[in-house]
Formats: structure tokens, C-alpha cells, sequence
């Protein structure tokens, strides 16, 4: 069993959104697929009753989180899915412990990078594999990136973060997909918001097999991301 947490210190980062678009990518009969929402904010918690009949298997944290992925390996589920709050609290540092990979969205910008690096360190202490997403960047022109989303991956790089070689680009639609219970490929799977999730969720595949393979090199996923 594959488990991804979606975890940041500061709010609006994109953990809720990454977290929903991803798994409503990856959820098949012939993949099971697990949401569990631990943000009071219960934003996971809210799209995935907006997708009525299409909802996804749905867990809550009673009382910790090794019980709950315990189950869920019992009735073997392949992929969880982890929303946390914008906070180092217990419920969050137990979710990145017990994570295969750490997924940590940043917006490009100086706040964003401070807030990020507590969550960094945890994840260095613990030894969970972690990469860093950027999301909300500004669009590329043709193949080139924003300088902004170029700057904040040259400070990442100083400060030997992995981050993921794509973007997930400031765009309406996934706002609009979130709002209509979907995720980007649902709503339209021809449009670029569904292309980038759709690369991200590859990195992300050949990160964990790459994590699973090694299980002893908390920085094997480097390479795959």
C-alpha cells in the first residue's frame, strides 16, 4: 500500500486541491483508491460529497492514523490519499511518518519557501521521502517557465530540495472542476489542467516505485520526480 500526505505549514498551498485532482486521476476498481481528510477545514471532505454517487472510499481520523492505513491495507487498498492542515500538529507529523511519499505544494514566493522548510526538516528527521510541487505558477510562455517559478527552483536547489521537473499552473478550470464534485480529468480531459495532473501523477508513480525498490534511500525519488 502506496501512501501520499499532502502537508505544508502554510495555508492556501494547494495540499486539498493536488490531494483531490490526483486521486480522482488515480481511483479505479483495478487501483482502490483512500481519501482521508484530516484538515478541520474538511475541504477534501466536501468535494468528495459533491461527486454523490461517484464518491470516492472516505475516511476520518478518530483517534490516530496507523489504525485507519491498518485497515485500509487489510482490505487492500493500493493508494491513500492524505489531506492535512496548515500546521506541525501531532495528526500532521503521524500522517508524515507513516507516509511512503511526502507530496509538499509551494506557490512561488518568498513566504511560501520560509513556511515550507519546517515541514522539510521534519520529513529529514524522520527520513520520509519528500518533493516539493509547485503550484499556482504563473503560465509558461511556449516552453519557458516564469522567472518567478525559475527563482524559487534555483533557491530550492541551494537548499538541496527535490522539487518536480512540471508546474501546476494558476488556471480557473481547476477551481471549476473541484466545484462540480471532478477532478481536471473528469471535467475536461483535453485540457492542460488535466495534462499536468496527469505528469504528475507519473512522477509520483515512478517516485514510489523507486522508494518501494530501495526502502533504505530516503532520496531515491529524486531521480524519478
Amino acid at each position: 500500500m502506496n501512501v501520499l500526505v499532502f502537508a505544508s505549514r502554510k495555508g492556501g498551498t494547494g495540499k486539498s486541491t493536488l490531494a483531490a485532482h490526483l486521486a480522482a486521476f488515480a481511483h479505479k476498481p483495478s487501483r482502490p483508491c483512500l481519501l482521508i481528510d484530516e484538515d478541520p477545514q474538511g475541504s477534501l471532505d466536501l468535494w468528495n460529497t459533491l461527486r454523490g454517487v461517484n464518491a470516492l472510499p472516505f475516511k476520518t481520523v478518530k483517534r490516530s492514523i496507523s489504525d485507519v492505513l491498518k485497515t485500509a491495507k487489510r482490505n487492500d487498498v493500493e493508494w491513500v490519499f492524505i489531506d492535512t492542515p496548515p500546521s506541525m500538529s501531532v495528526s500532521v507529523t503521524d500522517a508524515i511518518q507513516n507516509a511512503t511519499l511526502l507530496v509538499i505544494p509551494c506557490r512561488p514566493g518568498v513566504f511560501d519557501i520560509n513556511a515550507i522548510q519546517e515541514t522539510i526538516e521534519f520529513a529529514r528527521r524522520v527520513r520520509t521521502p519528500y518533493a516539493v510541487v509547485i503550484n499556482g505558477a504563473p503560465p509558461k510562455r511556449g516552453d519557458a517557465q516564469s522567472p518567478l517559478v525559475t527563482a524559487v527552483r534555483e533557491s530550492l536547489s541551494r537548499l538541496d530540495v527535490p522539487v518536480w521537473g512540471g508546474q501546476i499552473t494558476q488556471r480557473a478550470s481547476y477551481a471549476l472542476a473541484l466545484g462540480e464534485g471532478e477532478g481536471a480529468s473528469e471535467f475536461d480531459a483535453a485540457s492542460h489542467s488535466a495534462d499536468e495532473i496527469a505528469r504528475l501523477w507519473l512522477a509520483i508513480e515512478k517516485s514510489v516505485r523507486a522508494i518501494n525498490a530501495a526502502r533504505g534511500g530516503s532520496g531515491m525519488h529524486r531521480v524519478a520526480a
